[in-house]
């Protein structure tokens, strides 16, 4: 029978990785609308209000389902995890304050105007509102992140009272924001949501080429993302190691179990391990491994030893396998989306991108790489934090409510999986209502209407060709043209 650990553990998995398919692509749409927005206003060409406005749709939806998805992981807090609740309530809380002032009023606040208000504001305000609402998105972040990182690398705190009673308390604000891991984290959480959302604009518009349909509109909209996901790509990459080096300071522990290190070397420098399985029993790995590449990775010195697992009690080692595996494919998903990025660069230079059916296909159901490299990295962090809630000071098994019993977690369980299946098949149909009608190439920019005298995105009057004025009188004798 399953423990009320065990069971908290795999609902609070559950509800964290499904609400986190939707912030990083909320995140990586709001780049890619400024983007298109503020190209439409310094071009004034339609096809780039088209997209604009086609893909606020898309975000529109996910913002929604995010918003409804992340709300019940801070009542989990107060029903499953009291003890931990209390322990870290008020650096936590701080946080989660900070971001409700400067991220989540910020970005609702202009949220309507955005998605409403592109014939009832001017041009230049509704950008305003797009970039406040991308800034939000990415605000909402940083204090996410910067409270998450707090429980993997503690600073500017102390501790008051004792056993039970024991909690957290700031004594430096920015010692806590700042802490060693805050900006490694922030930097690669944030570059992997530009990656998702600009491999998600690739898929849609892909498929479009692919059926012919709204060919400019795709073809803009993918040669747009292509150029994010590239450099996204290969700045992740960056991102990554320095990530890594920050792992290996603070949390060595949790980089041995990333590499399957169970044994230190000495003197010579470790190995990287490539791909392999997992014998946690045997305490090896059996796989392809280059000698003294993660010394000569981590330190620059192929010699020097890495600390590994023998270094450490066996009652503090996370789930081996599952650290490892999750890196292991998050690692290998990065490197794809360069090699398939740069690709498809080579092949837009040349010309040839939009006429190889086979790479477009590709580009299709690559999106689905992005999603699952995000949920990785998320499970390999909080897994490879195991078994601390808050590294080296709270373990995950002291930090549970002690009243709550495992029939009602387990039901509560039944009930999300339920509720969130009925969200998902939502999202998709709806994702799929908008993209099967696609984008309104046939309006008119915005400021303009069809009578004489339209504007253009800079205000001036302007004629569209072949656009004929002729005199009409209505039954009453009204004039119109």
């Amino acid at each position: 029978m399953m423990t009320v650990l065990t069971l908290s553990r795999f609902q609070f998995a559950l509800t964290v990785m499904f609400h986190y398919l939707f912030p990083p692509l909320t995140i990586g749409l709001g780049l890619l609308l400024v983007l298109m927005e503020g190209t439409y206003l310094s071009t004034g060409r339609a096809v780039y209000e088209s997209m604009a406005r086609f893909w606020t749709k898309i975000f529109g939806v996910n913002f929604a389902l995010g918003v409804a998805t992340g709300i019940v992981m801070e009542f989990e807090f107060g029903t499953n995890w009291a003890t931990y609740s209390r322990y870290v309530g008020d650096v936590f809380g701080s946080a989660l304050a900070s971001e409700g002032i400067f991220a989540f009023f910020l970005e609702s606040g202009f949220l309507a105007v955005l998605i409403f208000g592109w014939d009832r504001v001017s041009p230049r305000a509704h950008f305003f509102s797009t970039v406040m609402v991308f800034l939000g998105s990415m605000f909402s972040a940083v204090w996410i992140v910067v409270a998450n990182s707090w429980q993997q690398t503690p600073a500017g705190f102390h501790i008051v009272g004792q056993g039970p009673a024991a909690r957290a308390e700031i004594v430096d604000f920015w010692a806590m924001v700042f802490n060693p891991s805050s900006l490694p984290r922030l930097t690669h959480t944030v570059i992997g949501a530009f990656v998702l959302g600009a491999f998600f604009v690739m898929s849609i518009s892909a498929f479009y080429i692919l059926r012919g349909r709204h060919l400019e509109f795709a073809r803009r909209s993918f040669s747009l993302a292509l150029a994010v996901a590239t450099l996204a790509s290969v700045a992740q990459l960056v991102s990554g190691d320095r990530h890594a080096r920050e792992v290996a300071r603070y949390q060595p522990v949790k980089l041995a179990a990333f590499e399957g290190l169970f044994r230190t070397t000495a003197p010579g420098g470790a190995p990287l391990c490539l791909f392999g399985v997992v014998d946690e029993k045997g305490e090896r790995v059996r796989g392809w491994a280059q000698p003294g590449l993660l010394s000569l990775l981590l330190y620059g010195d192929a010699s020097k030893p890495v600390p590994a697992l023998d270094q450490f009690p066996r009652r503090d080692w996370p789930p081996v396998a599952a650290s490892f595996y999750c890196f292991h494919v998050m690692v290998a998903l990065g490197v794809a989306f360069i090699a398939l990025t740069l690709f498809g660069c080579y092949r837009l230079a040349r010309g040839t991108l939009f006429n190889r059916r086979g790479l477009l296909w590709i580009f299709v159901f690559a999106v689905i790489g992005p999603f699952a490299a995000n949920e990785l990295g998320w499970v390999a962090a909080e897994v490879g934090r195991q078994p601390w809630v808050v590294y080296g000071l709270l373990r995950t098994s002291d930090a549970l409510s002690k009243v709550v019993q495992a029939n009602q977690v387990l039901g509560s369980i039944v009930m999300f999986v339920v509720i969130y299946l009925l969200l998902f098949a939502v999202w998709i149909y709806v994702l799929n209502r908008k993209i099967q009608k696609g984008p309104e190439e046939d309006r008119p920019p915005t400021g303009q209407t069809t009578a004489e005298g339209l504007l253009d995105a800079a205000g001036r009057l302007v004629k569209p060709a072949g656009y004929s004025l002729t005199e009409t009188r209505d039954p009453e004798g009204r004039r119109s043209s």
